[in-house]
């Protein structure tokens, strides 16, 4: 007789107990403070091990590793990480395997750009293109980003904040085409995204910053619109090379941070293909340019 077939459920619950198995064994009990003993049988540590420092029950972590129909909450999953010393991309695993949304967590270390993400963002070079941290401050940036949208270098602190940008830099302002269109649109992603850091005093900080500075920003951040917009078409009014059309996309960066790389693909419209390959040979010394 066939053995019934196994649900993608089943199979998920079967993996989540393996998953767990695997990290325990390789748990050793020194690392949690156990005294090892002379008569382990079971590498790492013990079930009774993992769920007396989780603060679960025995019999209950046990099913849970056999596969069986158990839901552990998120308050248990996160108890079960930090009991088998999971680092955060083990503790992505583990929560897509429970079938849970990983409680978010504001990040407290200083944002970093690594070398890779600025390797690639180096060689987008007909591409303007930037990456902005969980606040959208611009961490960096590019060369046609900035012969496109301005130096970056020159702004401090707050005033490289893209809704800072958006609604209080003149440059910038003049810049855009369709200018409340596209405010309102920036304003209500940044609602969106900014939801998990409700109370952080940066992003508090910043809200009253721009309260006070922007009269749209005062009146339209109590309306509470909220969008979630990744890709579009932007249109700019350049002050040398005049209109331009640049489709542009939001890519989020894999690695638990909330930063994302911003990138703007200039389109045959307006021309702008060859206006942006005039401002980038413009921008280079004489010396190169010659050359």
């Amino acid at each position: 007789m066939d053995a019934p077939a196994q649900s993608p459920e089943d199979s998920r619950r079967r993996e989540l107990g393996a998953f767990l198995r695997s990290r325990r064994e390789r748990l050793s009990p020194s690392a949690t403070g156990i005294a090892a003993g002379q008569r382990r049988r079971t590498p790492g540590l013990r079930r009774e091990e993992v769920a007396m420092i989780a603060g679960v029950g025995t019999t209950w972590y046990t099913w849970l590793e056999q596969g069986r129909d158990v839901r552990p909450s998120v308050e248990v999953l996160t108890a079960l990480c930090e009991a088998l010393r999971l680092d955060a991309a083990e503790t992505r695993h583990l929560f897509t395997l429970a079938g849970r949304q990983q409680p978010e967590r504001r990040a407290v270390t200083p944002e970093k750009v690594d070398g890779p993400l600025l390797h690639m963002l180096q060689s987008l070079v007909l591409q303007p293109a930037y990456v902005v941290g969980r606040r959208w401050d611009v961490l960096a940036w590019n060369p046609a980003a900035v012969a496109v949208f301005g130096d970056y270098g020159m702004l401090d602190g707050d005033a490289r904040n893209i809704v800072h940008m958006v609604f209080t830099n003149p440059h910038h302002r003049r810049l855009l085409v369709d200018w409340e269109q596209l405010a309102r649109s920036v304003l209500a992603s940044f609602r969106a995204e900014s939801a998990k850091y409700v109370g952080d005093p940066d992003f508090e900080r910043l809200i009253e910053l721009m309260t006070r500075s922007s009269p749209e920003f005062r009146a339209w951040w109590p309306q509470r619109d909220v969008a979630r917009k990744l890709s579009g078409v932007k249109h700019v009014r350049h002050s040398i090379a005049g209109a331009m059309a640049f489709e542009h996309m939001s890519l989020s960066i894999d690695d638990g941070s909330d930063m994302r790389l911003i990138v703007y693909t200039p389109l045959a419209e307006q021309n702008s293909i060859a206006k942006l390959q005039q401002l980038l040979l413009e921008a280079l010394p004489a010396e190169r340019r010659s050359a």
